[in-house]
């Protein structure tokens, strides 16, 4: 009886090893941030790995989650103030979000060395504590030529160079090539070469694309139909809230008569409702000529011209050179000043 007992015991210990030694696809996030109270936070996807949305609520700053993982990935952080980390995790991880809701943009997270190798460039960018714009790029710069391998260089290469408002895309070109071959086969990597390339493309300076959509009455319009003047290129949609609050500069700068001469307006509508771009025309007033193939995003002057946020303008000369990229009122009027003058 003694030794059924044993043999039973020694099968229970070997079943219980083996089933430890099986490898777990749960992910563990533990959250505790003094001051966030109870928040919603959010955690999406941004790889086809994790393409989902999950919302946990913290209660006095502290919130747990367990997720199933197979494979390292990418994901994104937010909180209700828009505040947003990019989070690294792997199966078997236990992320840590540690900080203060007073200091979102330092926060403390660990878990994976990717986490950990971005919070301490984070945390070092924090303790300048007025950095100039030269030495926030001079350091991500770095960081990436000495993480050429690492996902957490994409991120930095985003919100550091490409986020930027005249982003320098040879410097971000020459950052990428000396990226590992894992990095630049990333999707991102693939669209923001593509992208680069097509702003090269619609540089100052450069002939603008040739395209044409049709307008109001299904006319189809294009760019050699506004020779001889200067024509500016407008591109927005009846949906996008500073969209419409352009529309009034836009208006007065339409109804000048020293301009009428030698500047034309051509709207093109990322809307993909026609009865929602006719009431947008008619309750903003746009007299100005208006095209648009609702198609949205996948229009072809918006790829053609690399669209990518609302609402952007690109002034053409009478021959089609490109001569201003998201002016304002104030530089496209001086130009026209200029051109009367001659």
């Amino acid at each position: 009886m003694q030794k059924t007992n044993l043999i039973i015991l020694g099968a229970l210990l070997i079943l219980l090893v083996a089933c430890k030694s099986q490898p777990t696809h749960i992910v563990i996030i533990e959250g505790n941030i003094a001051g966030l109270g109870n928040d919603t936070v959010y955690l999406y996807g941004s790889d086809e790995m994790y393409s989902r949305l999950d919302t946990f609520v913290s209660q006095d700053g502290r919130f747990m989650a367990e997720l199933e993982a197979d494979t390292l990935i990418t994901s994104w952080l937010q909180f209700s103030d828009g505040t947003e980390y990019p989070l690294y995790m792997d199966k078997g991880n236990r992320i840590m979000i540690e900080g203060n809701a007073e200091k979102m943009d330092s926060l403390n997270i660990t878990g994976h060395s990717l986490n950990e190798e971005l919070t301490a460039f984070r945390q070092e960018l924090a303790g300048l504590k007025t950095p100039t714009s030269q030495q926030i790029t001079q350091m991500a710069g770095t960081y990436i030529e000495n993480h050429l391998a690492s996902l957490t260089s994409i991120y930095v290469l985003d919100k550091y160079f490409v986020q930027q408002a005249s982003p320098d895309f040879r410097h971000i070109e020459r950052l990428i090539e000396n990226m590992t071959g894992e990095l630049k086969d990333q999707s991102y990597i693939q669209e923001l070469s593509a992208y680069i390339e097509t702003q090269e493309k619609v540089a100052l300076g450069k002939s603008s694309p040739y395209f044409q959509l049709p307008n109001l009455k299904g006319k189809i319009v294009n760019r050699a139909d506004f020779k001889d003047k200067y024509l500016l290129l407008y591109f927005w949609a009846s949906w996008d809230e500073n969209c419409r609050k352009s529309h009034t500069d836009l208006r007065s700068l339409y109804k000048k008569k020293a301009y009428k001469k030698d500047l034309a307006l051509l709207g093109i509508s990322l809307d993909v409702d026609k009865e929602r771009w006719k009431e947008a025309i008619e309750r903003d007033t746009l007299e100005w000529e208006q095209v648009c193939d609702f198609q949205g995003w996948n229009s072809e002057p918006v790829k053609q011209y690399g669209i990518r946020e609302l609402p952007t303008t690109y002034l053409l000369t009478p021959t089609g050179r490109i001569e201003g990229k998201n002016l304002s009122i104030a530089e496209i009027e001086e130009k026209l000043k200029n051109i009367t003058k001659k």
